[in-house]
């Protein structure tokens, strides 16, 4: 039987891409749609270098997004500092941290009970 494709795993997919595209390290989606207090169906979270690099991630999501979905994130917070970016697109939420934040916040760990895909870094 062939899988289901829906809106929400073309928007999952897409945002893998576009944070591949400008080299996003350490990329991993959270699957929350089993646990009954997640606020989404989605977290993706990656790691970028530096505020500029954070900040290129957080662009290129909505750039790509928008131009090949039509989608725009319903809100946006970090993106005048860079070190955390919280970008909301109601099922997916996505965090772009740089490293020391992401490693301070450990965000995976206070939703041990979702469903982590690993996403290989490539060249």
């Amino acid at each position: 039987m062939a899988k289901k494709i829906d809106a929400t795993n073309i928007l999952l997919e897409n945002i893998i891409n576009a944070i591949q595209d400008v080299k996003g390290k350490e990329i991993i989606s959270l699957d929350l749609r089993k646990i009954d207090s997640a606020i989404c169906k989605y977290f993706v979270i990656c790691t970028g270098t530096s505020n500029t690099h954070v900040n290129s991630i957080e662009s290129n999501i909505k750039k790509t997004i928008s131009r090949d979905l039509g989608e725009k994130p319903f809100h946006i917070e970090g993106n005048n500092v860079g070190e955390w970016v919280l970008m909301d697109y109601s099922d997916i939420i996505v965090h772009v941290f740089q490293e020391k934040t992401r490693a301070f916040y450990n965000i995976e760990d206070f939703w041990g009970d979702a469903k982590f895909k690993n996403y290989k870094e490539e060249e």
